[in-house]
C-alpha cells in the first residue's frame, strides 16, 4: 500500500486538516511554509491523468475549502499551488497529490515560471499545432 493509501486508511497517522468522502488535507511533514497542506484524493491514482473523472471537482472543491481556511486563520498575501508529477517534476509519493503553500512577500519563494527554464526551440505556433487537441 503507497504512503498516502495509508494515511487515508487511518494506518499512517497525519495531522488532517480537512477530510469528506473523497478527499483528505493533511499537513506536510516538512513544511516548505506555515501552513503548508498536501490534498490528495482518497482514491489511489498515481497522477492527474489516472484520476477518475468523478474526482476532479471534488479534488479542486478540497483544495478551495483548506485555502479559504488557511487565509482566514494565516493571512497569507497569495499562494502557490501545484502537483509534481513524475519523478523529474520532483514526484515523491506516487499518489496524486497537491501541495497548497501559503506565500508572503518576505518568504524568498519564486512563482511556478521560475521552476524550469527550458524554452522550446520550436516557434509557439508550431508548438500549438503539434499540442492543438482536435475534437
Amino acid at each position: 500500500m503507497c504512503l498516502f493509501c495509508s494515511i487515508t486508511s487511518k494506518e499512517i497517522s497525519a495531522w488532517i486538516i480537512y477530510e469528506d468522502e473523497r478527499t483528505l488535507a493533511f499537513l506536510d511533514i516538512h513544511p516548505r511554509a506555515p501552513g503548508h497542506t498536501i490534498v490528495i484524493p482518497k482514491s489511489h491514482s498515481a497522477s492527474l491523468l489516472d484520476l477518475e473523472e468523478k474526482d476532479f471537482g471534488p479534488l479542486l472543491g478540497a483544495v478551495k475549502a483548506v485555502e479559504k481556511r488557511i487565509l482566514e486563520v494565516l493571512h497569507p498575501e497569495g499562494f502557490t499551488v501545484g502537483v509534481n508529477q513524475g519523478r523529474a517534476a520532483g514526484q515523491e509519493v506516487d499518489h496524486l497529490h497537491v501541495h497548497i503553500l501559503p506565500r508572503f512577500s518576505s518568504d524568498g519563494g519564486k512563482a511556478v515560471q521560475g521552476l524550469v527554464n527550458n524554452p522550446p526551440s520550436e516557434s509557439l505556433k508550431e508548438m500549438a499545432e503539434k499540442l492543438s487537441i482536435k475534437k
